[in-house]
């Protein structure tokens, strides 16, 4: 009896994953629910429970390859037989009705460069086997990518195969976009490395990462304002509650007093918690809190949906759960979109404050710095020992006015300042 095991769809816009690591050698008993890869998406990554027991007989695709959802990638058995190793690469499995945003995005993109004069095939670019990362590069730079050869399995073309093909095409380095030039580790200012180098591929998350830095950068107008707050009082009333929330399984960390002031600022200044729209602004009703958290393998910012309805006690229990999940894995790709504002606190490793880049598509991003004690004149020019922080809102000046990203800080700082004690 043979058990195959199936490429899953973590997420409706998910249409394929990338195995970065099998956890199992070929011929090794695998328990049914034991972790016996991990995938990464350009969503989250995770472990995929195996889905029997049994031997793992057969591994389809080797480590670092890209493969579509609902694709056979390894088969278990009952009996220990003759191992194989991925050699050649199966034919994927049937392809989802509804096509993936990433390929409407390349799709729309192509067609624009259609009228602009390219003769880029539509239904050529979607026969061609590629990452939505490449079918994006392709569209940006107007390359056909049947004229593309691919190294990867079953003809795939990989980001790799595509740099050298424009590396080898120099009347097609010239992208559409600032981000698309800036993709491209090419140009004079290019480093050249030498033998005693240790060169490491950017992992699916940090490609992720350094595409969404250079498109934001290139998108919004960044500017960034800084307040030094006085967290004496929510130091005091932490202090006081912590137990109360200890006995109710929640740890009571600074971030949800902080949230709660941010929710208090965008219900005065909406424009916060917007979206650009072409040249129109988007006012979102939900409040969906970002929060930056640091992973061994890099970023993520999983979302408190209706962060606004919360108590202190409903933010300091997502808090808590959100950021569990994210280092052990078990965010689905769900909890890391749709958020409307970021939060990052860059504080808890003793920064005193930072310019992060705004997740687009939002507008803002707060970034918390780390709290200490030092001496501040206070009122009758007297000198005390307080908790102080910097708060830095880094906003997109094409919709947020300096005095409004000032007035929206100011809310945060008094409301944490002056915490009222019936919302702990």
């Amino acid at each position: 009896m043979t058990t195959d095991v199936i490429m899953p769809q973590l997420g409706e816009s998910i249409t394929e994953g990338t195995i970065v690591n099998w956890f199992k050698k070929v011929g090794d008993w695998v328990e049914k629910d034991e972790s016996l890869l991990l995938i990464a998406t350009d969503k989250v990554d995770a472990e995929v429970p195996s889905p029997a027991s049994g031997f793992l007989h057969e591994l389809c695709y080797p480590e670092n390859e890209t493969v579509p959802i609902d694709t056979v990638i390894a088969r278990l058995t009952q009996e220990k037989g003759a191992p194989r190793a991925a050699e050649t690469a199966p034919a994927p499995g049937p392809a989802k009705a509804q096509p993936e945003p990433q390929e409407q995005r390349v799709l729309q993109a192509v067609g624009a460069s259609r009228q602009a004069g390219s003769d880029t095939n539509v239904e050529e670019l979607r026969r061609v086997r590629s990452s939505p990362l490449v079918r994006r590069m392709a569209a940006e730079h107007n390359v056909n990518l049947t004229n593309v050869s691919g190294t990867g399995i079953s003809g795939r073309v990989t980001k790799k195969d595509f740099v050298s093909f424009l590396e080898r095409r120099p009347e097609q380095v010239e992208a559409t976009t600032p981000a698309a030039r800036k993709s491209l580790d090419t140009g004079k200012y290019a480093y050249q490395p030498v033998a005693s180098d240790r060169l490491e591929p950017f992992s699916p998350m940090r490609g992720q990462i350094a595409d969404h830095m250079v498109i934001s950068r290139d998108t919004s107008v960044h500017v960034t304002t800084v307040f030094e707050v006085d967290m004496t009082r929510v130091a005091r009333l932490r202090s006081k509650h912590m137990q109360r929330y200890e006995e109710s399984g929640v740890k009571l960390s600074y971030l949800p007093f902080i949230l709660n002031a941010v929710n208090k600022g965008i219900s005065q200044y909406p424009v916060i918690n917007s979206a650009v729209v072409d040249r129109s602004i988007a006012y979102r009703k939900e409040v969906n809190l970002g929060m930056a958290v640091a992973v061994d393998w890099g970023l993520l910012v999983p979302v408190i949906r209706n962060a606004d309805e919360k108590s202190l006690l409903g933010l300091a229990r997502s808090v808590g759960e959100l950021a569990d999940r994210a280092r052990t894995r078990k965010l689905s790709p769900d909890e890391l979109q749709g958020g409307t504002f970021t939060v990052t606190n860059p504080g808890v490793f003793g920064s005193l404050f930072g310019t992060p880049i705004i997740n687009q598509p939002q507008v803002a991003i707060m970034c918390v710095g780390t709290i200490t004690k030092r001496p501040v004149v206070i009122e009758d020019d007297a000198i005390a020992v307080r908790h102080m922080m910097y708060l830095a809102l880094s906003f997109d000046h094409r919709v947020i006015d300096g005095a409004t990203a000032d007035r929206f800080m100011k809310t945060v700082k008094d409301h944490l300042e002056q915490f009222p004690e019936e919302l702990v």
